[in-house]
């Protein structure tokens, strides 16, 4: 499965996880100021290395920290509070009692708020950009996209906050009036994973907070400078305390997970990362059928067409496959070539490929950054030795790169058959695999062919076939011509076991629930 998790399986043990005693504010505070030294920002204030519950920055009851590194270099960049069911308790109790007050705000009010953290993070865009590259390992320029990417959510989430309307609906009985309102759902868990540790915060709670919801948010341990941050902006805008709250954990997890789940005051649960993962969280929050929605685990297929623009489709596919290392959900998995432009195809992704400059976000120079860890290195390695084994050959890449950090070669597969490991599952990494197809039945047939539907693309100047193909696809979203899909105003989210809901467009609604009234005259 994706390599992805926001949170690990419950049986993972943490590798990094070290113990501290109690310590006095002066030896914590030089402690932050270190860790804010290492990132190098213009407002060191940003870095914090505590969880946030009830407007207050707080450590572990029992002082355990996890350690964050960077993984370009693996060297450790701060530490993070390794909180457990005490801290998730009083988060949720503490957000319960904020949405008594939180849910009265008017919606120009929330909208107003919003709009502040939206002006704070434009504001501090480089600075936020350096931490998502220092924590993820994404280039400087990619990290300062994310930062662009994940503002865009808090602006589109401010203005849907004013647009939450109702409706009349027509009686079929004399004197009766029904009308409808949206009221919030209530306290929101917010489960998100490392890949983008800034815009998968937004994308979820600027919509719980413009619907009048208060959370508790469970950043993954990878990547949790990212979510502090946005909390710490959050709360100089001026967002009562208790409206938003950070809860960090790697080893208890298991325990935190089911917390949130299980526990009754909760009322939405939101999640992106693995399949796995995301049943389980499914599985524990139907104790309590409260809400969810679910953006899970991916295998999109990239179709090219025999009359597909090639310039354009290679373009394509080196946004779709090669953005973050390839260590999106959306990004293409199984690419197929009509054989007809096979050759041509895999000659010129592959020229392009071999341009790419792979090191530290950080290094100007650098077009690709690391993987997020060796864990993630490994499996890709493994996908890339099971293609070679059933015949793959390797145009360019391949390897990983030795010396320090978890980076891999960004690597093109030729001649790989339909029945490969990466075929069905996940790879996460920067690999393209170019298999081969001769008419549209079997490219479908073989498109269709997983148990996964996030996204799908394709290339093609057959208009017939563009609503033909963009129909038959078994996904939530289809990019025909384009490998770019990802904007606030649409939704995200997908079919089959991909996962439940939308965010984005109609995002709000994933907050709110509907209550009839119905006046009697």
């Amino acid at each position: 499965m994706p390599v992805k998790f926001p949170i690990p399986p419950l049986s993972v043990v943490p590798p990094r996880l070290s113990q501290r005693s109690p310590r006095t504010t002066l030896i914590f505070t030089r402690m932050a100021s270190n860790a804010a030294v290492a990132f190098g920002l213009k407002d060191n204030s940003l870095i914090k290395t505590q969880g946030f519950i009830g407007g207050k920055w707080l450590d572990a009851s029992d002082g355990a920290t996890i350690s964050v590194t960077n993984p370009a270099n693996g060297e450790e960049i701060g530490t993070i509070p390794e909180m457990g069911l005490k801290e998730t308790k009083e988060a949720i109790n503490t957000a319960s009692t904020a949405f008594k007050m939180w849910k009265n705000t008017t919606a120009k009010e929330r909208h107003d708020l919003i709009m502040k953290l939206y002006t704070l993070m434009k504001e501090n865009t480089e600075d936020l950009a350096k931490i998502i590259t220092l924590e993820n390992g994404k280039t400087l320029t990619e990290a300062t996209g994310e930062v662009v990417y994940s503002s865009s959510f808090l602006e589109w989430f401010a203005e849907e906050a004013v647009r939450t309307y109702g409706e009349h609906i027509p009686s079929p009985a004399p004197g009766v009036r029904n009308v409808t309102i949206m009221q919030p759902v209530g306290v929101c868990a917010i489960l998100t994973p490392w890949n983008f540790p800034s815009a998968m915060i937004t994308r979820k709670l600027g919509a719980a907070l413009a619907a009048g919801c208060t959370a508790v948010v469970k950043p993954p341990p990878e990547t949790p400078f990212s979510a502090l941050a946005l909390t710490e902006l959050a709360r100089r805008a001026g967002f009562p305390d208790g409206v938003i709250n950070v809860v960090t954990t790697f080893k208890n997890v298991g325990e935190v997970g089911k917390e949130l789940c299980e526990n009754g005051v909760v009322r939405k649960v939101t999640f992106t990362g693995s399949t796995t993962v995301a049943k389980l969280l499914y599985k524990m929050s139907s104790s309590t059928m409260k809400k969810v929605s679910f953006e899970a685990g991916g295998n999109s297929p990239f179709i090219i067409f025999d009359d597909a623009n090639i310039d354009d489709a290679v373009d394509g596919a080196i946004l779709c496959k090669f953005r973050s290392s390839g260590q999106t959900c959306v990004c293409a998995n199984r690419i197929y070539v009509h054989s007809s432009v096979y050759a041509e195809f895999a000659s010129r992704l592959a020229a392009r490929v071999a341009q790419f400059k792979v090191g530290s976000g950080m290094d100007k120079e650098s077009t690709h950054g690391p993987l997020i860890h060796d864990r993630a290195v490994q499996k890709v390695e493994g996908h890339i030795t099971d293609a070679l084994s059933k015949g793959a050959q390797v145009l360019v890449g391949g390897k990983r790169i030795n010396g320090p950090g978890s980076f891999f070669e960004p690597t093109v597969l030729a001649d790989v058959p339909p029945n490969v490991r990466l075929a069905n599952e996940e790879t996460f990494g920067p690999v393209a695999a170019l298999i081969k197809f001769d008419t549209e039945e079997e490219v479908l047939q073989l498109a269709n062919n997983t148990d996964y539907g996030l996204a799908g693309y394709f290339y093609s100047r057959d208009v017939g076939r563009v609503w033909r193909v963009a129909e038959a696809l078994e996904v939530g979203m289809v990019g025909t011509n384009t490998g770019y899909i990802s904007q606030a105003p649409i939704p995200f989210g997908g079919v089959k076991e991909s996962g439940l809901g939308r965010e984005g467009a109609h995002g709000i609604k994933e907050y709110m629930q509907t209550k009839l009234i119905a006046f009697g005259l």
